[in-house]
């Protein structure tokens, strides 16, 4: 019951994080529909970083969900794995020469896709982040969770299963991918606050499941004392949980993790994974394409749009509030 009140409280605090004010999809306050003046039928080229996990199918239904609405024609086009960095570039180089009306992409590297999308930018193409950013300004808007202060509410709810005390192994996404390192960044300034708390190793999975396993298996081998992992995406999740069940030590080392397919929620069904930090990918494909539209439109787009996270237990799993989070319409 205890754990049930405090991450209740946790889930609380967590709708900060979603924004005071911003508008669903769907409401009747979004944009009803494209300004005079913009042709009647926009393609917008919405590329995830992989086509491979659950996430990026729900943020295809969400930018999909707002073609439909606003007239747009949705092209997804995206690497197999979130490692191919020179494949999407090519993708959105090939997006550039068809001249699609704007871009809405999630970044595999922060770094090296800074250039492309300098190009699309130059070519009056305007481009939209979605997840993970670039290190430029040119973006016109990055619609993404806050994942440092997402992370935060992640180690918050590690450290108080742990009861405060214990060592703890991060297992990351891909090296170079902003997502990566804030969500890394956020964990390890949240888990600074309980001084009883260690982190004993760090090691990426490669947004591979088989790859989150191995790495797994590494730490707790290499750390027979250790208590507790952080997973900061779906395949990292379902390769901790897979060791954990194989290891015997299912629920009784602390696993929380981003992200909530399937895979995950059966998990935390079975008292694997203790909590989710759950974000809005629907919301993300959806508010990114809107605000493709809204910029081709000229009307004034935020810089900067919070999609919100959520923690998600085995206590509010079945309330309608996450129900509806994790089952959009």
């Amino acid at each position: 019951m205890m754990l049930r009140r405090v991450l209740v409280a946790l889930a609380m605090v967590s709708v900060a994080l979603i924004g005071c004010g911003g508008e669903k999809p769907g409401d009747s306050g979004s944009a009803a529909a494209p300004a005079e003046g913009v042709k009647k039928r926009l393609t917008i080229a919405v590329l995830p970083k992989g086509v491979g996990h659950q996430f990026w199918l729900t943020v295809r239904a969400g930018a999909e969900a707002a073609g439909k609405e606003f007239d747009a024609d949705i092209i997804w086009n995206g690497p197999d794995k979130e490692t191919e960095i020179a494949k999407q570039i090519n993708i959105v180089q090939d997006m550039i020469s068809r001249k699609v009306d704007a871009i809405v992409m999630a970044a595999c590297d922060e770094n090296a896709l800074v250039d492309v999308v300098n190009q699309a930018m130059d070519a009056n193409i305007p481009v939209i982040m979605i997840d993970s950013g670039v290190k430029s300004d040119r973006p016109v808007s990055f619609v993404a969770t806050d994942n440092i202060a997402a992370a935060k509410l992640a180690a918050d709810a590690l450290a108080y299963v742990s009861q405060g005390a214990g060592e703890v192994g991060i297992i990351t996404i891909v090296p170079g991918a902003a997502t990566s390192e804030q969500r890394e960044q956020g964990f390890r300034e949240g888990l600074a606050r309980h001084v009883n708390m260690k982190i004993v190793a760090t090691q990426p999975c490669d947004s591979d499941a088989a790859k989150a396993m191995s790495v797994t298996e590494d730490m707790l081998t290499a750390h027979p004392t250790l208590t507790a992992i952080f997973a900061e995406s779906e395949p990292g999740a379902v390769g901790a949980a897979q060791a954990l069940e194989a290891a015997n030590k299912a629920g009784k080392i602390v696993l929380v993790a981003f992200d909530a397919s399937g895979e995950q929620i059966a998990a935390l069904e079975r008292g694997t994974i203790h909590a989710l930090i759950v974000q809005s990918p629907f919301k993300m494909g959806y508010e990114g394409v809107k605000a493709a539209i809204d910029a081709i439109a000229g009307r004034p787009v935020e810089k900067r749009i919070d999609t919100g996270a959520t923690i998600v237990s085995k206590a509010n799993l079945q309330t309608p509030e996450i129900q509806q989070l994790l089952n959009p319409k």
